[in-house]
């Protein structure tokens, strides 16, 4: 089981919003199909070679669709789900795939309270600790997690807010945390 930081992962509220994110993903060179099975002959489906992303309305108490699509998404697929969040299936959805990554719930260009409420706690954590002066192997040790996944977990948060730098990950968690309300 694999987790790719790139793949996407996407949970919105209706069809239009599917649609909106399903063109934007067709145009980066993501290969779109309907259903969240995988095909049959791949074991990994995220290879640059083979960008594959599923895409389907999961029904408020469809659990079976929640497990296909989480399944998907843990060998490398991307997702994108129409679901209520607030369902039992949706709220399983989002929770199973907030542990593979960042989930993105809205098609709109996210803003800073939107990016941190789309980080895992891992992220929240590593950054708090880099805000407060601590390396990443250090931080890693302190979340008991491996320098491999705490990398991994910054990474993410990188790509998140737009950045290329772990320095301006960290600047720009702390701004966009600071204009959240409390």
């Amino acid at each position: 089981m694999t987790t790719q930081p790139d793949a996407p992962r996407h949970v919105v509220a209706t069809s239009g919003e599917a649609d909106t994110v399903l063109r934007r993903l067709a145009r980066e060179g993501w290969q779109v199909r309907s259903g969240f099975a995988l095909p049959g002959a791949s074991w990994e489906v995220g290879s640059s070679t083979q960008q594959l992303v599923l895409h389907g309305r999961i029904a408020d108490d469809d659990l079976e669709s929640v497990r296909l699509a989480v399944l998907a998404a843990a060998h490398g697929a991307g997702v994108v789900a129409v679901v209520d969040a607030g369902s039992a299936a949706g709220r399983a959805l989002v929770d199973d795939l907030t542990r593979l990554g960042p989930v993105n719930r809205d098609t709109a260009v996210t803003d800073g309270a939107d990016v941190i409420a789309n980080l895992i706690p891992e992220q929240r954590a590593l950054l708090d600790r880099l805000a407060s002066g601590d390396t990443i192997a250090a931080a890693a040790a302190a979340e008991f997690l491996s320098l491999r996944t705490a990398n991994r977990r910054i990474a993410e948060a990188r790509q998140l807010f737009g950045v290329r730098t772990t320095r301006e990950a960290v600047l720009a968690y702390l701004r966009q945390r600071q204009r959240q309300p409390e």
